[in-house]
């Protein structure tokens, strides 16, 4: 029994009550649409969010501290609110007779007060009476549609942090002494390349452009912004750029080359397309290329690399995806990255998954970084993102960027440096299988 309540709707909805998950217990398209089988495996249990969906689209529904029986009373609760999504918003509605809150009916759903009843007389029908124990617009709520199409009902429960992380990570100044100092000691293992450069693919927003100023803040030990970045429905990116990290403001350069792209969009003929992708791994993109989404990079183009050497090649990508919106991500821009992956995968470019702003899809994250890998939900998250991007978990990276801050973080500076460890060992491993297979023409020839 899956539950059709996103990732994204369902920590909107935990972010009003606390550190909870929900646990889904009744599903009408399964189970049936009347009060008796919603009874059956609802009553007694508490607290609980009742979710409806119609015809048109709409999501909505309410929330009790009161368990459901079929007495016909009304139950108080000054906690009941109803809800409804805007897009990926919540809009809230908080009970405003609190003494009759919920209602207990045998032969309908939940009932919240007269305002709002998922199911109504045993039938797939919602009952709306809007400034009846709790105000709201009708046309917000669920735009006038009775018709319902599912109604799901989930126990809230504790969302009690893993007993043990299950990731080992250093939360030490030590430690992210040693994460700097391994990438500035770092020397690709083939003796033409001097530094590696690694290609940041992924959806408008997800924050490309903020990890490269990210990782500069964590070299420059303040937060900087070299690289266009904030938030748009188009790609605020819309040249090929490399940036070469310094070590300090008057330090030298890096080791590392992150090359920015163009955000891939769901629609097609917009955003970033997979043949400038196929030309910027063999190194034949030029630095400040200007994206055309109707038209790829060819030998006619300003600045087009004929013959580009090693060093000018791509030699690891990081897919940057939200994790607010994994959960939630068209099949369009699955079916972009799925097509991208299998592109890469015949160049033989390693790849990694970075999951970025996890403060804000775990509330545990967000009180704490150290606590990425003690929460439930980014590790269902990052499990997630490896199954639709099809990569190993452990190709995938937790990060949280800086975006509101002034000031670098030791916690998150340590998740930003283990990123770009990562990365290195994969290059590593990029430099290694292109020796072996030197090798091997050698030997044939």
């Amino acid at each position: 029994m899956n539950p059709r309540l996103t990732r994204s709707q369902q920590s909107a909805i935990c972010s009003q009550l606390g550190r909870v998950k929900l646990q889904l217990l009744f599903k009408a398209s399964t189970h049936g649409f009347t009060g008796a089988a919603f009874h059956q495996r609802c009553d007694t249990r508490t607290p609980t969010v009742s979710v409806g969906y119609n015809v048109s689209g709409h999501v909505f529904g309410g929330y009790t501290k009161q368990p459901f029986s079929q007495s016909g009373q009304y139950v108080p609760d000054d906690t009941a609110f109803l809800f409804t999504f805007s897009g990926e918003k919540l809009l809230k509605y908080p009970v405003t007779t609190p003494a009759n809150a919920v209602r207990m009916i045998a032969n309908s759903g939940p009932y919240f007060g007269e305002a709002l009843v998922l199911v109504h007389g045993s039938k797939p029908v919602v009952h709306s009476n809007p400034a009846n124990h709790y105000i709201f617009n009708a046309a917000e709520m669920h735009g006038n549609d009775l018709n319902l199409t599912e109604c799901e009902v989930y126990q809230v429960e504790e969302a009690t942090e893993l007993e043990r992380p299950w990731r080992t990570v250093l939360w030490e100044s030590e430690e992210r002494t040693k994460l700097m100092e391994r990438i500035r000691n770092y020397k690709p293992t083939v003796n033409t390349v001097s530094q590696a450069r690694v290609l940041l693919v992924g959806p408008v927003g997800a924050g490309k452009s903020s990890f490269f100023n990210s990782i500069n803040s964590v070299f420059r030990e303040h937060v900087t912004s070299q690289a266009i970045a904030g938030s748009s429905t188009t790609s605020l990116t819309t040249q090929f750029r490399t940036y070469s990290l310094k070590d300090g403001r008057e330090g030298k350069p890096l080791p590392i080359i992150l090359c920015d792209t163009m955000g891939l969009e769901e629609s097609t003929g917009a955003g970033l397309i997979i043949d400038d992708i196929a030309s910027s791994l063999q190194g034949h993109l030029p630095d400040r290329y200007q994206f055309n989404p109707s038209a790829p990079l060819n030998l006619e183009s300003h600045g087009y690399r004929e013959s580009p050497g090693l060093k000018d090649k791509i030699h690891c990508v990081a897919y940057v995806i939200d994790a607010c919106k994994v959960s939630i991500m068209p099949s369009t821009l699955e079916e972009k990255l799925d097509a991208i992956r299998k592109r890469i995968n015949l160049m033989g470019v390693p790849q990694v998954v970075l999951l970025t702003k996890v403060d804000e899809a775990c509330p545990l994250v967000k009180e704490d970084v150290t606590n990425v890998y003690r929460s439930w939900y980014i590790k269902e998250t990052m499990e997630e993102a490896a199954a639709r991007l099809g990569v190993p978990l452990y190709c995938v990276i937790p990060v949280k960027n800086y975006s509101e801050e002034l000031e670098v973080d030791l916690n998150s500076d340590i998740l930003l440096l283990s990123a770009v460890n990562q990365m290195l060992r994969f290059t590593d491993d990029y430099f290694d299988n292109l020796s072996e297979r030197l090798c091997k023409i050698k030997i044939k020839e």
